[in-house]
């Protein structure tokens, strides 16, 4: 198989649809079929399957779209770090970072940062859900990320930058102390926490595992907006690190409460491809974020960056 096919075939699944494809690659669409049914004989799969709304990838579609994004990206960033030895560093870079983390207070002086050492990288930074992110990095779209995560797995690694403390945020209507709250006094306190999957969550079903209880979750809410009005509003108290629970209480007549006894900790990691090395561009940013990362331990006062 060839560069040229595996672009049209990726171009193809990004639209769902041949002719549009066709449009936008200037091919006319015979020939572009021609192509896909001759990618198809290389991998001896059907790779696509036309429907009434267009085509959507098979099984080996999917997994051929998977490689084949990477494969492209590792093509033109070697074709970049050719070009450009010897040069002012200059590229694309992405970085996600997990918003309602501590990773969020890094966006702009990594812009600033970036801009002033090194104006000919062009940064894109995405505030998504580590989820999304993650899959993101997986998939070679994404150089790096900060979020939550300390586990390394197939295609992913996770590098250890911080953990903060988990604080309860609950209503001032409720009477807590705003120092310190032992997990035993959660027990009957009706949450609001993100779905299971969301890191933050499994150190929060895992604390009350190890308590023997059961979190009261009496609803599942992903966004910052929504769960500050639910709080100022008294219905329901929720668990966050330290810097995301600062900002969720600031916005509404809350308590912060440290939890102890015990205190749960949520570590925020450096999450990269375990396998696509990064482009010159993208290390100098990476170490640029690494700087601000200490920058923020100490100014913040959380525990200095964990090394690896």
């Amino acid at each position: 198989m060839n560069l040229r096919r595996l672009k049209y075939f990726v171009k193809i699944v990004d639209i769902g649809s041949l002719t549009q494809a066709a449009e936008i690659l200037h091919i006319a669409q015979p020939a572009l079929s021609q192509q896909l049914a001759t990618l198809e004989g290389e991998c001896r799969q059907q790779l696509l399957v036309r429907t009434k709304r267009g085509v959507t990838p098979t099984e080996a579609g999917s997994t051929l779209y998977r490689h084949a994004q990477i494969i492209l990206r590792q093509v033109e960033q070697a074709q970049n770090d050719v070009k450009k030895s010897g040069q002012t560093l200059s590229g694309q870079v992405s970085v996600g970072l997990s918003p309602g983390t501590a990773a969020s207070a890094l966006s702009l002086p990594l812009l600033q940062t970036v801009r002033a050492r090194h104006p000919g990288i062009l940064l894109y930074i995405n505030e998504n859900f580590g989820t999304t992110l993650s899959e993101l990095i997986m998939n070679g779209r994404m150089d790096m990320a900060v979020l939550y995560g300390d586990k390394s797995f197939h295609g992913l690694s996770y590098k250890p930058l911080l953990k903060e403390d988990l604080y309860l945020v609950a209503p001032a209507c409720l009477h807590f102390s705003e120092k310190e709250i032992a997990l035993q006094e959660l027990r009957d306190v009706e949450l609001l926490l993100p779905r299971p999957y969301n890191f933050v969550r499994k150190y929060v079903n895992e604390a009350f595992m190890g308590a023997q209880m059961v979190p009261r979750v009496v609803a599942e809410i992903e966004s910052a907006a929504t769960l500050s009005a639910a709080i100022a509003a008294g219905l329901g108290a929720t668990i966050l690190p330290v810097s995301a629970a600062r900002v969720i209480a600031s916005t509404g007549n809350a308590t912060l409460s440290r939890i102890i006894n015990p205190v749960i900790l949520a570590p925020l990691s450096l999450c990269e491809s375990d396998h696509l090395p990064l482009s010159e561009p993208a290390r100098a940013v990476k170490d640029i974020l690494m700087e601000l990362v200490d920058d923020l331990a100490r100014d913040s006062g959380l525990p200095e960056r964990v090394e690896a």
